[in-house]
């Protein structure tokens, strides 16, 4: 290098690396899928999908990491607020489309989305910090389990909370299954596991699943305090009187926040970490052998025909699965097991129920372990 190069280098050093653990100044980054603002203290990240009902997708659990973890590491921020746009839910948990369109195609795929999702969760959990659930609407699936994986919540009075795995073909392994007995009891967790069943705020709160609710409903301009189903129904469409009114529930979730920035960050720190033992040992536990578990349940027909029904928005077709189940139909597989042979082409592999070659189109024998049928 010529002392002229040498010179300008000198003069003009190489600007130092960012460092890993200084906070970014997330407002200026371009979300797509979540809203991120900062506070008198307050870190505020919204599920940004209220035409999905606020439902994830994979890029939305990235997000979610990355503003939590910035949070994390902001002195600025002593409690994180996780809600969702508008008035209608908080998060249906994943987007099914996306299931039914990625994840049944490359249901590999299925476990790199679980680990997405994991640190999604994760970072809720560890973030060293307290974190209130808003749940400005339905916690339902995975939208719940985030909810479990924050600290407090505080409910407007028009939402219920529920899962829903085992209705739609799948396993709520992602916080509900290690997390629901230690919040409501071992029986109570099981209804709304294995039944699907909702619970309404008030029941929420009656159980411990949620730590407060408060009125959402209006009618006329005064609150009900003990909306029923219909009239909660009215709220929602707007009629006869009726609206959805998230005031008290700012309020609430403000007050609740003030609350923690007034006791000691570091206390409440290593207070969550003690406080999230039994969590932890549940999640860790389980949630690696759920990963695997669920990428290689995604290949059968359960998924399949729950995740479809749900989209095409019919009842999934659960009786003809287990009948086929029973009179040993390959009903884990979709089209039967795969033990037909073509004796034109030589394929194997073909499913029980086919009677024409997949690749060849030829006619298979009514045996499946010959080749065309004669003739």
């Amino acid at each position: 290098m010529s002392a002229r190069a040498r010179a300008t280098v000198a003069s003009n050093p190489s600007p130092a690396p960012p460092d890993p653990i200084a906070p970014s100044d997330l407002r200026a980054e371009a979300f797509r899928e979540i809203l991120y603002a900062r506070s008198e203290g307050v870190a505020r990240i919204t599920l940004n999908r209220p035409e999905a009902y606020n439902a994830y997708s994979t890029l939305t659990l990235s997000e979610l990491a990355r503003a939590v973890g910035q949070a994390a590491i902001d002195d600025r921020v002593g409690v994180i607020v996780l809600t969702g746009a508008g008035s209608r839910a908080f998060c249906t948990g994943g987007d099914v489309k996306e299931y039914a369109s990625r994840f049944l195609r490359r249901p590999h795929d299925y476990w790199k989305y679980m680990a997405v999702f994991r640190e999604a969760v994760e970072s809720l959990l560890r973030c060293g910090k307290p974190v209130i659930a808003r749940l400005n609407g339905i916690a339902v699936g995975g939208g719940n389990e985030l909810h479990l994986a924050c600290d407090l919540s505080v409910a407007a009075s028009h939402i219920y909370l529920g899962q829903v795995g085992v209705g739609v073909g799948s396993v709520a392994a992602g916080g509900a299954t290690q997390w629901l007995s230690l919040v409501v009891g071992d029986r109570r967790a099981r209804s709304m596991l294995m039944l699907n069943e909702r619970v309404p705020a008030a029941q929420a709160a009656e159980w411990g699943l949620v730590t407060s609710v408060v009125p959402s409903v209006v009618r006329n301009g005064e609150w009900v305090v003990a909306p029923t189903m219909e009239e909660i129904g009215w709220a929602q469409k707007e009629e006869r009187g009726y609206r959805v009114d998230l005031r008290k529930l700012d309020d609430a979730v403000d007050n609740l926040a003030r609350r923690l920035l007034g006791m000691f960050p570091e206390c409440l720190r290593y207070t969550k970490t003690q406080a999230n033992y039994w969590k932890e040992q549940a999640w860790n536990q389980t949630v690696g052998h759920a990963q695997e578990w669920l990428a290689l349940h995604f290949a059968t027909a359960e998924p399949f025909e729950g995740m479809h029904a749900f989209v095409d928005k019919r009842p999934a077709r659960v009786s003809e699965l287990r009948q086929r189940l029973a009179q040993d139909g390959g009903g884990d597989y979709l089209h039967g097991a795969p033990l037909r042979s073509c004796g034109s082409c030589g394929e194997t592999g073909l499913p029980e129920q086919f009677r024409y070659c997949g690749r060849c189109g030829a006619p298979l024998s009514t045996d499946p372990d010959r080749g065309p049928a004669p003739g």
